[in-house]
């Protein structure tokens, strides 16, 4: 996890570092241990008043997918330089008329240990057709908490930032040598 300053500057050099036509507005950057997400915000097509849902919903895939297509390169471009800068993968999505549409994104492995009766749950799902793997079951309820925990979770990142920030200031912390250190303070080979 990052502090909040280091999210602040990661957003800040994409947002200098990205072309000004690219998007309409950055939206959000996200960051984990294996990734960073970057989406941006495109206008909406412009449709009569009188469109239907079908219609709009049609634009909008449209409009998402010319985007995806004509800006592939300068994507790669500023992506390259981010993962050779972070050391981390750069994956992109666009928000467009209401739709948020990812390009691309990690889809990165999590070994755990399960008692049976976590295990039990994960196969429930699977007989229910609900997932098709242990796999698929676990992130299933991944994303299950995440939707019903927001709250939580944003207070738990929270209160983990206010644990970095005491860390940085402990005694291991880098900082100024007191100039007025007396004798005692003086280390002797006695």
């Amino acid at each position: 996890m990052i502090t909040a300053e280091q999210h602040e500057k990661l957003r800040g050099w994409f947002a200098g570092r990205l072309p000004d036509d690219l998007f309409e507005s950055l939206g959000e950057v996200t960051v984990d241990r294996e990734e960073i997400t970057v989406i941006g915000r495109i206008p909406e097509p412009r449709l009569a008043e009188s469109a239907s849902d079908a219609e709009r919903e049609a634009a909008v895939g449209s409009r998402i997918q010319e985007f995806r297509e004509r800006t592939r390169d300068a994507r790669v471009a500023v992506a390259r330089e981010a993962e050779h800068r972070f050391g981390k993968k750069v994956s992109w999505g666009v928000e467009c008329g209401g739709e948020r549409a990812l390009f691309t994104h990690v889809a990165a492995p999590v070994m755990t240990r399960l008692r049976q009766p976590q295990r039990q749950v994960l196969d429930t799902l699977i007989a229910a057709g609900v997932a098709r793997s242990r796999s698929d079951a676990l992130a299933w309820c991944v994303r299950l908490v995440e939707r019903n925990a927001d709250d939580w979770l944003t207070e738990l990142r929270d209160s983990l930032e206010h644990v970095q920030r005491v860390r940085a200031q402990g005694p291991d912390a880098p900082g100024p040598i007191a100039e007025d250190a007396g004798p005692e303070d003086t280390p002797t080979d006695g």
